[in-house]
């Protein structure tokens, strides 16, 4: 993973503690978009991005990262919890959110879950997203209708299901649920999980969840 945060107590305090854990291997601590730019030590499987970086904005970070690396992962770490930040992470192509009032353990635990794919961010944030999203400009029109099952995987994706949850509640295989996100991710045209769920709430394609902890 590559650590992308303009503190350098931060970039080392989380990179130390990181660092221990026996399935998370540290590529960089980089301090912003520049730095990013010039990185060519591999490819990250997931980035941690601070919002606020000395040259510029996380959005502006995690667009860069996504035209460089498709399938990396990108979770946002930051102070700001407001909903415009959250929405312009969202469209920016990141898969996660995270304040950074989180303790480490949450933090471990959103690396390990966005390597494997899943959605962060808690549902009751989504939910309050929703009348943001009302004012944003219309969505391009879909490639293609939705199947009821590729609608059901997205309200559970919104519930903030896992890929074993999503499976087990659907009665099919995991790999079967990633067949169906990507599908519905090709169709709304969503870089991320979580752009997806923004684009179906704002299309009403799917009900604004409900407050509560996530699916498992």
């Amino acid at each position: 993973m590559l650590q992308v945060d303009d503190h350098r107590l931060v970039r080392e305090a989380m990179r130390g503690v990181l660092a221990t854990h026996p399935e998370i291997t540290v590529i960089g601590a980089l301090s912003g978009i520049e730095e990013l730019t010039a990185f060519k030590r591999g490819t990250p499987d997931v980035v941690l991005m601070d919002y606020m970086l000395q040259d510029g904005t996380g959005a502006q970070a995690t667009r860069l990262a996504k035209a460089r690396w498709p399938r990396t992962r990108v979770v946002m770490v930051t102070s700001m919890s407001g909903d415009e930040t959250i929405l312009e992470t969202v469209q920016a192509g990141a898969d996660g959110y995270l304040t950074k009032d989180r303790a480490m353990d949450d933090v471990i635990a959103a690396v390990l879950a966005a390597h494997a794919g899943e959605l962060l961010l808690p549902p009751e944030v989504l939910g309050g997203m929703v009348r943001r999203l009302a004012a944003d400009q219309a969505e391009p029109p879909l490639a293609a209708a939705l199947t009821p099952r590729e609608l059901e995987v997205l309200r559970h994706l919104a519930r903030g299901t896992s890929t074993r949850g999503v499976a087990d509640a659907m009665g099919v295989s995991p790999e079967t649920v990633r067949t169906h996100v990507q599908a519905v991710r090709r169709k709304l045209g969503a870089q991320s999980k979580l752009q997806a769920v923004t684009i179906g709430l704002k299309r009403g394609l799917i009900d604004p969840p409900r407050g509560g902890e996530p699916d498992r």
